[in-house]
């Protein structure tokens, strides 16, 4: 089974990256592909490796916490791996675990997927299976999710804005992005959807 791929991203789709290793381009699934635009040369990509009788499908992530998550999730009956890959779209690591840990099922629910029963599950079935993943204050108690809907526009924009700038971007193009997002109405977005909004639309302006 395949761990990870190490290589340049060729080519970017919104649901997939192409990485190409040693001459092969590798279809790979991402919860943010887009996240890959300003990453030059090789980068490692963690993989699960999934097999059905018809297909093969490659999913990849980041960082091996997301990867783990992943499989966690994909244990729960209900998720499979595109709604599991959808929840990781939707929320950061930290945010879904912590949620889970809280059993707060108002955020659970606001993912991309995830009905009643389903985040009810998440709850019963992963709540002891956690150990070692996120981070150690939420894990002690201390982390609080705040729920999408309360967080302010410009807050979430600037904690997106932050990242975005680590990533490479510049105040003028990220300005130019924030006026986009508000045109289309993504002020009251969560900041991971505000973050896949805005690399998607810097993508697009390269």
């Amino acid at each position: 089974m395949i761990d990870f791929l190490k290589g340049p991203v060729v080519h970017l789709e919104q649901e997939y990256v192409v990485l190409e290793v040693q001459g092969v381009g590798y279809r790979v699934f991402c919860p943010n592909p887009y996240a890959f635009a300003k990453q030059e040369g090789p980068v490692t990509v963690y993989i699960h490796h999934h097999v059905r009788e018809d297909a093969i499908f490659l999913f990849g992530f980041l960082t091996r916490e997301e990867q783990k998550l992943f499989r966690k999730l994909i244990e729960v009956s209900g998720i499979g791996p595109r709604v599991a890959l959808g929840i990781l779209t939707g929320g950061t690591p930290d945010h879904v675990i912590s949620a889970i840990y809280q059993e707060n099922i108002t955020f659970l629910t606001k993912l991309p997927g995830i009905g009643k029963k389903t985040a009810q599950r998440m709850i019963l079935d992963l709540k002891d299976k956690l150990d070692g993943l996120g981070t150690a204050s939420f894990q002690t108690g201390l982390f609080a999710v705040e729920e999408q809907n309360t967080e302010s526009g410009e807050t979430s924009w600037q904690e997106a804005r932050d990242g975005l700038k680590a990533l490479g971007y510049t105040e003028s193009e990220l300005d130019r992005v924030w006026l986009s997002l508000k045109k289309e109405g993504a002020e009251t977005e969560s900041v991971d959807v505000l973050m896949k909004k805005a690399l998607k639309l810097l993508y697009v302006a390269k």
